[in-house]
């Protein structure tokens, strides 16, 4: 379930401030997470019967254009074969895109072997249908630091108010905070010659995990955090980027769906921990974190990336207020 894009709602948690929210929806984690999805020994892992209902019950009729800020959701449509993204801005442009955000949710968090398929559809401006066939966005962007780059570029170059006067390749101009999952360890556990006799099955399924599934998601969320990672020091503004992910998780910690209290109180206390961790940048020739000695902790690099934001915020409130 992507909790980040539940935080977003405009309605369905009224009155209550943003941290009280964020706790709302972790205790919501906490409490619903251990009922767990009944298991089919055909088909997906789950069901998703008991996800889909907390996530419509959470969310409601809210849409995607009624967020309190403007996000961006990955999804894959398995019948067009093609990435379909949804975001604040398009849904306001394309009513056929103003899906309901708990539609949304269902279909970014519907990881192939473990939750359905989505289907759902809605109307255009002219009353016809549009059809979404929908699966995990890990598919198309495990790390969607890049897609939400070119969205925002995409917006500028359509001459978007709220970026004014930024342009469409400035990224100094912009603030990048990337949230990992965690991931697991490096266990070493294939090499070439194991995986060169592997067929159809053997790539699915191995030693308790699944390589080709692995592969592409860990491929896909390194790759982007390098790429950034090169471009904000090509640009000589490092301090615009901040990845904060946890990559030696073991165990239980380590899974996807392992959802019982011990395990989700096990991720709240390494969340935690990591605050008070130094930032890390990816080692371009490696691809394994270290830690920037030219920066101080996760949690001293957010409460910088706090301030300038409140600075920028009040500076635009005073020139709009100059207008």
């Amino acid at each position: 379930m992507r909790i980040t894009y539940m935080a977003t709602v405009a309605e369905s948690i009224s009155n209550e401030s943003v941290y009280s929210l964020m706790n709302y929806v972790l205790d919501l984690w906490c409490s619903k997470g251990p009922l767990g999805w009944l298991k089919s020994m055909m088909g997906p892992k789950y069901s998703g019967q008991h996800l889909h209902s907390v996530v419509k019950k959470l969310l409601g009729d809210t849409t995607v254009h009624q967020t309190l800020k403007n996000i961006i959701i990955p999804t894959f449509d398995i019948k067009l074969l093609q990435p379909t993204i949804f975001s604040t801005y398009d849904a306001t442009r394309d009513v056929s895109k103003n899906a309901l955000l708990s539609d949304v949710c269902i279909s970014t968090s519907a990881a192939p072997t473990y939750l359905p398929g989505h289907h759902f559809e809605t109307k255009d401006k002219d009353g016809k249908t549009r059809a979404f066939n929908l699966i995990d966005g890990g598919v198309v962007a495990n790390n969607p630091t890049l897609l939400a780059m070119t969205h925002v570029s995409k917006q500028i170059l359509m001459g978007n108010e709220d970026f004014v006067p930024i342009k469409s390749a400035d990224y100094g101009k912009f603030m990048i905070l990337s949230l990992g999952t965690g991931s697991a360890k490096i266990e070493e556990k294939f090499d070439a010659a194991e995986c060169s006799k592997w067929g159809l099955l053997g790539w699915l399924y191995k030693r308790g995990s699944t390589p080709i599934i692995d592969s592409f998601s860990e491929a896909s969320a390194d790759l982007v955090d390098i790429q950034a990672s090169v471009l904000f020091q090509a640009l000589q503004c490092n301090n615009c980027y901040l990845r904060i992910q946890h990559d030696e998780l073991t165990g239980e910690m380590a899974s996807v769906d392992v959802s019982t209290s011990k395990n989700l109180n096990g991720l709240i206390d390494v969340g935690k921990a990591l605050l008070k961790r130094q930032v890390c940048k990816v080692n371009v020739e490696t691809g394994k974190n270290e830690p920037d000695l030219k920066r101080g902790t996760n949690e001293e690099e957010l409460d910088r990336f706090a301030r300038m934001l409140s600075k920028e915020r009040k500076a635009r409130q005073v020139a709009y207020e100059r207008r």
